[in-house]
């Protein structure tokens, strides 16, 4: 599953200006770290569906796909 998001769907989402990381997968849920754009993506549900229906395509496997969003670093600067 990581090879996959690494080599396949990491590579169409760069596309548009995100980012997707692979966190883990346990044989049910798939949990990926969203940056970039991604990031502050106000349709990110459609973009984890979007990945859930690739997988299911690809892969075969009917999975759940949970995303954390990371912000830039330069968003929890005060000034």
């Amino acid at each position: 599953m990581e090879e996959y998001i690494r080599s396949t769907l990491s590579q169409k989402i760069r596309g548009d200006g995100g980012w997707v990381e692979f966190v883990s997968f346990d044989g049910k849920t798939l949990t990926l770290l969203f940056r970039a754009e991604c990031s502050k993506c106000i349709i990110l549900d459609r973009c984890e569906k979007w990945i859930h229906d690739e997988i299911l395509r690809d892969l075969g496997q009917d999975v759940e796909v949970r995303g954390i969003r990371k912000k830039p670093f330069f968003w929890d600067t005060v000034v």
